[in-house]
Order: C-alpha cells, then sequence, then structure tokens
C-alpha cells in the first residue's frame, strides 16, 4: 500500500511538472497578470451570503444556474452525481434517505451549508436533500478536502458543499413556476407472494398504466425589488411520488415496488434591506413537510409512516465598511425539526447557530480573517440511550492570515480552535495558491482533520434494541494534504487534477457485535487516497443555429480503507459504500434557443459491510441519461429528461433497487416586470440602479465551473 501510495504522488508530481512546463512555453518569458487574479472584498457585489474569503486555496468546482436548469435533475443528490460525478448511496425513489460521497466522506463528514449557513443534522450529521428545491437554487458551490478556510466550518472532513439561494435581483417584479411529470415503463410482474415463471398467467399482472404519471412536481416563485432599500423573493414547491417502479428481487423475479409513497412541500421568503454604507441585513424563513411511507424492509410490502415538519428562521447581516479597513457578515439561525416514525418513535429537535465573521485589511497585500461559531442542540426524544433530553454545544473560534509577497502568489495558514465545552482542540490549516502564469494555477494544503461523534452515534437506541450508540466514542482525528493543478486556455479548455490524502484515527463505523447487535466503535485508523482528473472542451460552433459543444469528462480513483485486527485477524478492510473507481462523461449541444445534454456515470464495486465479503458486494453500474431543454419564446421553456437510458438494473444500497428507465417532462416559465423608469427635474429619464445584494464578487461564472 506505501508503494501504491508512492507512486500515486510520484505521478502526479510528474504530471504537474508537465503541464507547469507546456504552459510556460506557451506563455513565454514576460507575463502580462491581470489586476483580478485575486477577488477583493470591495470589488463588485452580487450575493448576500455568509460568503468567508473570497479565495481558496482548495479544489474547487462551481455548479451555476444554466448548468442545474439543463440538466433538469430531481434533487441535489442527481444533479451532483451528473454534474461532478459524485457517488452517491440511495435506498431508492424520490424522498428516500440518500448519502454523497466526497472524497471518501461520506454526508456525515461534509459540511452541508445553506447560503453559507450550516445545515447538517447536529443530531445526526446527515442532511436530507429533500428540503432543497432546486428551482430556487442559484448555484452550488463544491470545495474538496478538508482544507476549507473559505468558511472555516467545523467538521468539514471531505470537503464543503454550499447551496446558494440568494439572488440578486432587477429592479421590478418577476414570477415563474415549473412542472414536471416523471413516469416509469409499466410492466407485468409477479403477485405479491407468487414465485413462478412469467409464463404463468396465474401469478403475473400488470402492466399498471398509471406508472406513466407516476410523480408531479410544482414550483412556484415570486420576487420584486421595490426601491432601493427593499427587495424580496418568496417561493412554493410541492411533490407526490408514488415511487413505483419495475425491479428484479434478489431470486429474479419481477417485481413492483409498492408501500415507498411521498408527499412534500415546503416554502422560503426572503426580505432584503439596505442599510447606509452598503451594509445589507436578510431575513430568511424556511418551512418543509414530509410525508412519508417507505417498506419495513427492502422489499417489504407493508410500510411506516414517517411525518418530517423543519422550520428554519435566519438573520443575515453584512457590512462591506465598519470602519477604515474593517468588514464584517454574521448570521443567527434557529431551526425546529419534528419527526415521526409510525407510532412510537419521535424527536423534537431544537437547534441555534450563530456565526461572525471578520476580515481586517492593514496592507495591500495582507488580510487578517477571524470568526466564530456555535451552535446550541437541544433533542426531545424518545430513541435516547439514558433519558429523553439531550443538550449539547459545540463551536469553534479562528484565526487565519493571507499574504501575497507578489500579485499571483497566495499563503493562507490558519487555526481553529473547536470544543464542545468539554475538550478543545486545535485544528491548523496551512495553503497556497500561486497562479503561475495566466493559463496554470497550482494549489497545495496541510491540514487537520477533526470531527466531534454525532449525538446518534453516542444515545441512539432503536426500537428492538438492534442498533444502540456509544456515549465512549473518541472524536475522529487525523491529517491530510493534498495538491492540486489548474490549466486553463483561454474558454476552450480547462484540466483541473488533484491528488490527496488523509490519514484519520479512532475512525468511527457502525459494527455487528457477536450478539447481532449493532454499535458504533472508534475500529481504527482510516485512510482516504486518490487522484482526481477533470479535463474540459468547449468549442463555439457556427453551423446554422447550433452554438456551442461542451465535452466533459472525469476520472476518480479514490482508495479508502480501515486499518484494525477484525475475529479472522486481517487488518485492512475497504470502507463500505467507497468505489475505488469513478468514471463519468458529458457532452452538452447547445443552439440559439436551446440545449442537448447526454451524460454518463460508472461506478465500480463497493462493499457494503466492514467484512468485505462478496456476498455483502454491490456489482459495477454504468447509468446514462438525456435532457432536452428548448425556449418556446420569450418567457417558456420545455423539457423532457430520459433518466436511466439503458434501463440498468442496480443497486445503491445493498438489497435496495434503483429505478429503471424513467422519462421526465416539464416545462418552465419566468415573467419579469421591470420598474418603470424615474424623470429627473430637468426632464430627462434614467432608469433606477439596480440594488446591489452583495457583499463580494467571488469571481464565479454562473454558467459553471
Amino acid at each position: 500500500m506505501k508503494k501504491l501510495a508512492k507512486n500515486i504522488a510520484v505521478f502526479v508530481l510528474y504530471f504537474t511538472f508537465i503541464i507547469c512546463s507546456l504552459a510556460a512555453q506557451a506563455e513565454g518569458d514576460d507575463y502580462d497578470y491581470d489586476d483580478d487574479d485575486f477577488s477583493d472584498f470591495f470589488e463588485a457585489e452580487r450575493d448576500i451570503v455568509i460568503v468567508g474569503a473570497p479565495e481558496t486555496t482548495g479544489q474547487m468546482t462551481v455548479i451555476g444556474r444554466e448548468a442545474i436548469e439543463k440538466s433538469a435533475a430531481r434533487d441535489l443528490a442527481m444533479l451532483l452525481e451528473e454534474e461532478i460525478d459524485m457517488s452517491i448511496v440511495s435506498l431508492g425513489g424520490y424522498g428516500n434517505r440518500t448519502s454523497m460521497n466526497l472524497r471518501g466522506f461520506s454526508t456525515e463528514r461534509i459540511a452541508i451549508l445553506i447560503d453559507g449557513v450550516p445545515a447538517n443534522s447536529p443530531r445526526s450529521g446527515d442532511f436530507d436533500i429533500n428540503q432543497i428545491d432546486l428551482n430556487s437554487v442559484e448555484r452550488v458551490e463544491v470545495t474538496y478536502g478538508g482544507s476549507d478556510t473559505k468558511y472555516n466550518v467545523s467538521g468539514a472532513m471531505g470537503g464543503v458543499i454550499n447551496i446558494i439561494t440568494v439572488k440578486k435581483q432587477k429592479p421590478g417584479h418577476n414570477f415563474g413556476f415549473a412542472f414536471t411529470n416523471t413516469g416509469y415503463i409499466p410492466g407485468r410482474h409477479n403477485k405479491k407472494g407468487e414465485n413462478k415463471p412469467m409464463d404463468v398467467p396465474s401469478s403475473v399482472i400488470g402492466p399498471d398504466y398509471i406508472d406513466l404519471v407516476d410523480m408531479q412536481a410544482l414550483s412556484l416563485f415570486f420576487g420584486g425589488v421595490e426601491n432601493e432599500i427593499f427587495s424580496w423573493k418568496t417561493s412554493l414547491f410541492g411533490n407526490i411520488a408514488g415511487n413505483h417502479y419495475l425491479y428484479k428481487d434478489e431470486d429474479g423475479f419481477a417485481r413492483r415496488k409498492v408501500s415507498n409513497e411521498v408527499k412534500d412541500g415546503g416554502g422560503n421568503a426572503q426580505f432584503m434591506f439596505v442599510l447606509p454604507k452598503d451594509a445589507h441585513i436578510l431575513f430568511d424563513t424556511k418551512l418543509y413537510y414530509a410525508h412519508r411511507h417507505f417498506p419495513i424492509t427492502a422489499h417489504s410490502v407493508g410500510n411506516a409512516l414517517a411525518k418530517d415538519l423543519v422550520i428554519t428562521e435566519n438573520i443575515v447581516f453584512a457590512a462591506p465598511v465598519i470602519w477604515d479597513d474593517f468588514a464584517t457578515e454574521g448570521s443567527v439561525t434557529y431551526q425546529s425539526s419534528n419527526n415521526n416514525y409510525g407510532a412510537k418513535l419521535w424527536s423534537r429537535d431544537h437547534f441555534l447557530t450563530g456565526i461572525n465573521r471578520w476580515s481586517w485589511y492593514p496592507a495591500d497585500n495582507i488580510t487578517v480573517r477571524s470568526g466564530v461559531d456555535w451552535r446550541f442542540v437541544y433533542i426531545n426524544t424518545n430513541i435516547s440511550l439514558v433519558d429523553e433530553v439531550k443538550t449539547g454545544n459545540q463551536g469553534g473560534l479562528y484565526l487565519t492570515g493571507e499574504y501575497k509577497p507578489v500579485k499571483n502568489l497566495l499563503f493562507v495558514a490558519s487555526v481553529k480552535g473547536v470544543t464542545d465545552t468539554k475538550q478543545l482542540r486545535f485544528v491548523p490549516k496551512a495553503g497556497l495558491s500561486w497562479k503561475i502564469n495566466p493559463y496554470f494555477t497550482l494549489k497545495n494544503n496541510y491540514f487537520r482533520s477533526f470531527k466531534f461523534p454525532d449525538f446518534d452515534d453516542m444515545y441512539y437506541r432503536s426500537l428492538d434494541g438492534m442498533y444502540v450508540g456509544n456515549p465512549n466514542l473518541k472524536p475522529e482525528d487525523g491529517w491530510g494534504t493534498d495538491l492540486i493543478g489548474e490549466l486553463t486556455l483561454e474558454k476552450y479548455f480547462s484540466f483541473t487534477s488533484a491528488a490527496f490524502w488523509q490519514n484519520i484515527k479512532d475512525s468511527i463505523h457502525w459494527m455487528r457485535n457477536p450478539g447481532g447487535r449493532w454499535n458504533p466503535e472508534n475500529v481504527g485508523v482510516a485512510r482516504f487516497a486518490g487522484v482526481d482528473f477533470r479535463p474540459m472542451f468547449v468549442m463555439p460552433l457556427d453551423i446554422g443555429i447550433l452554438t456551442s459543444l461542451k465535452i466533459g469528462t472525469n476520472y476518480q480513483f479514490q482508495y479508502s480503507w480501515l486499518k484494525f485486527v477484525d475475529v479472522n485477524g486481517r487488518h485492512v478492510m475497504r470502507v463500505p459504500y467507497m468505489p475505488s473507481h469513478i468514471i463519468g462523461g458529458s457532452v452538452d449541444l447547445g443552439w440559439k434557443t436551446g440545449s442537448f445534454l447526454i451524460s454518463a456515470h460508472f461506478e465500480s464495486l463497493r462493499y457494503a459491510e466492514k467484512t468485505n465479503t462478496e456476498e455483502l458486494a454491490i456489482d459495477p453500474n454504468c447509468i446514462a441519461h438525456a435532457t432536452l431543454n428548448q425556449n418556446l419564446g420569450k418567457n417558456f421553456t420545455f423539457f423532457a429528461s430520459l433518466r436511466n437510458i439503458l434501463n440498468v438494473k442496480y443497486q445503491s444500497f445493498l438489497s435496495y433497487d434503483m429505478p429503471g428507465t424513467s422519462l421526465v417532462i416539464g416545462i418552465k416559465a419566468k415573467f419579469e416586470f421591470p420598474r418603470k423608469e424615474k424623470v429627473s427635474s430637468q426632464g430627462d429619464a434614467s432608469p433606477v440602479p439596480e440594488q446591489e445584494l452583495v457583499l463580494q464578487d467571488e469571481g464565479i461564472d454562473d454558467g459553471g465551473e
């Protein structure tokens, strides 16, 4: 294994050297550096979110609004799988539990942010992707690895996913909607309890043509800029999903998914006020409700009912100028989460989160940043190991220094003290971003990875006593590094390559003990190593109505393993649900009024348990999708998407079958009513200036990476 890691490191260093040499030869000895290489805090504003530092030394990908609309993805997980080839683990169709994988780490070890505010559940560390309506998302920022100094949030071992919903609006008013219907291919299938061949008529029923209208989704939004001081935006969404699709059970008999119906919906209201000195304050309210039936077991026709109600209140303040060279941003967030699972399991959780960040510019090439974040957790549940009510505090204080000895070389050093009121740990980070020439940027990071155990890991107890938490767990702690090269040749070609390594001791995993009970344990050392290659070609076209052709490919090798001794004496085991190889690709053909996008995603074999036995392995799979978008005049867009074109029968989570081919058809509409021009005292008309809704421009093109 040491030889493998050494070979990977040598290969990446050699590759980076070659690319640097080629880029330098292409440019020559004299470089004309752009003044905007690094975004400044006081430059053009766009979004009022808790953005943190404008520059990151880590690997970062941005999915803009244009890419979100082209994908016609049903939810956040599907979008990330198709756009950046993220590995997804799901228990089936819409509304089911879904986990994401970034550099070998699952959702519990990825920091999920909404407008810069932490959104992971303090109880489980998980995140319900169904709370996010993609029609209200402006862009998604994905920062890879634990080296993040951009947001400096705790627990980001695998990386950070920031979902930005706040948008700078034009003066006037606007409204719109999106409606979709998802249908699955109907077919003949065995009756419940019948295990006979398909040529035995008495054992077969169907097809159920109602599956052609299995799921409907509706999203509405309204917004307006009333004057130079006040603007607002609100949105509503709802989904009805039957999740009635065909699959083959473990014996090869055709079945139809039942007992997995979901109804959910939510809303969001944002109110923005402009204060003196370009400061802004945002009041944001979110509500989400879900009514879910889920099978008692993977293929059960019986089901249990789950009801979820989540209410979030958020206040964000941002000021680019407090005095002299100081700036600040902050937020206070309250969330109430009510969950009922069947008749006997319930939880009433309350979370209060506060964030404050400061930036100081003592010199042109020096920036000092500091900040504090704190979260208070109140959990009232009957699935606690000791008693019903649990409370806790977690947070941290950080100090970051940024130094640019020359215009295109940035050094960042940061240290954060994190605590749960019982222990204090320091998490240092250091990185650099060096724009060697206008075409090539080299980044390198070294960081400590640290995470306290989640409440469920310590206190969870299932109704049947088969899953019981462990209050004696130690925090996960380790170190990591990565090396990133970014090559950009004008707007026609870009290439990002990265190599990473992380070593985590006291890694927490749920293990089955000899008595059959599952408990979380600090099983030993977990190691994560890999490489990531992402070339992108963009070719302008002038062939009839065709305007562009974009081809993207991706290869990820990530080897995640646990080093411990099990009952059989084995000491190196693969981390469950982490594929070694991920290959993806997409072709995006654009014309003046629309586009056609086709993508494919392959994952190699994954193990479902730490035993790494073939009986508990999930076979490799390759799925493909195609999406058509066509504008119908100025206000309407028609789209159709064929998901899983090849009708591949596969599992994402052991024994839980994923849907086959489905057809999504929908229409979107947007109407804008610009504000009328003001007439000055001299009688000439002049437009009202657009309201600035942000602190800073992060230098990001909304259309892609």
